[in-house]
This record gives structure tokens, sequence and C-alpha cells, in this order.
């Protein structure tokens, strides 16, 4: 536009009024913050002073804390949908950290989806100050959902190469047995002789000893046998 000679009346005007709208969306634009904490006894102290120390003046009616479990999707945290429900296109989130805005890889870019579709930007100090939202945010999103499905795939190879080995080693998986071999074969014993799976059960359960043994491991222990 300023390139043109000489400037027109209307080339002005319309400069003017682009530049005008660009500045009143930078004012517009607002800056909110989110902090969680897991309990009741830890505090949320220090992330206000990490978001501080990165530059962000942040409105104390516009800086949400929330104390529950990161294992509770983003969509679950009340604190956290509410300050969803005040941002705005063209309004910016600053968290400290990934685990802020989801429990795992699939919530974050659920997240990170959201934000996008309403022209929200996410900022996360623990990247450097990224933009999950810009190009460079989403290749980073991408990777690291990567890398937690190869390790989550390595735990679980991991797991069933332990049970593998246990069961070849004869040891036993899972809960420990509430009957000895010698119990087993007397219970076994009655059964043979008539006696009911429920006077079974009976016989071998002592209150006072903290012992039971339910009907359906009478039926197992017989079934086994």
């Amino acid at each position: 536009m300023l390139g043109r000679y000489p400037l027109t009346l209307s080339d002005m005007l319309r400069y003017a009024d682009s530049t005008f709208q660009q500045f009143a969306a930078a004012a517009m634009s607002r800056v909110f913050a989110y902090a969680r904490v897991s309990t009741v006894e830890q505090i949320t102290e220090n992330q206000r002073e990490q978001i501080a120390q990165a530059g962000y003046a942040i409105d104390s009616r516009r800086f949400v804390e929330e104390k529950v479990s990161g294992s509770v999707p983003a969509s679950q945290r009340p604190g956290f949908q509410k300050l969803l429900e005040r941002m705005e296109p063209g309004d910016t989130l600053v968290v400290t950290k990934l685990d802020r805005i989801g429990r795992d890889s699939i919530d974050v870019q659920q997240t990170v989806q959201r934000f996008e579709a309403e022209g929200m930007r996410l900022i996360v100090l623990q990247l450097g100050n990224l933009d999950l939202t810009s190009s460079a945010g989403a290749l980073m999103v991408k990777v690291l959902a990567a890398v937690a499905d190869f390790e989550r795939d390595l735990i679980i190879e991991r797991t069933q190469a332990g049970q593998a080995r246990a069961r070849a080693e004869g040891k036993h998986m899972g809960r420990p047995s509430k009957t000895t071999a010698e119990e087993k074969a007397e219970i076994r014993k009655l059964l043979a002789e008539g006696i009911s799976v429920s006077e079974v059960s009976r016989r071998f359960t002592d209150p006072r000893a903290g012992k039971t043994l339910s009907r359906a491991t009478v039926i197992s222990i017989r079934d086994q046998g």
C-alpha cells in the first residue's frame, strides 16, 4: 500500500482503518493463566512465580487456580472448564507444564485442538514458551504423543515378558491363594464325600481369625481338581 505513489485519500483511509483494527485486536486480546495442584496441602505459588518470571503480568481476575488430581481429564476439571468458557478468540492461556492441560498425550491433543478451533493461543513455559497452536507447537505435540506411545508399548512388552518368565519358572501369578495345598486337598475330599459347597465354605470360614472362604472359591478349587 505505502509503496504506491502518489497515495490517494482512499488509500490512506483504508491503510489507517487496517492499522487501527490490528491495534484494536492486539489491545483486546487477553492473557489468562491456569495453575493446578493435586492435593490441598500443595500450593500454586511456585507456578505463579514461574509465569511472572517468564514476563507475563496476569490480572488476578484471569489467574485461575484449581486443586484436582492430574489423572482427571481436562474436560472434567471444573476450574479449567469455567476458564475456557470465559476465554474468547484472540485470548492466550499460559501454563507452566503440559500436565496442567491434560492427563495424558491424547487429552493434551484434544485440549490443543479446542484452542485451535476457537482461535486461542496456548503457551507452555516447560517447552520454552512454545505456543502449542502454532505450527511448531503442533509438531511438538505429535512428537510427545509418539514418545508417550513408545514408552507405553515398552511397559506393556516388559510386563508381558516378566509374566511369561514367571510362569515358566512356576511362580504363582495374581493374588496369593487363600488356601494351602493341604486345605485344597481336604476341600476336594469333603466334596467327594457329598458335603455341600455351602457347608465346606462354612467349615473353612473363621471370622475371629479373619479367614473366609467363599462358595465361589470352593467351586474353583473343586473344578481345578
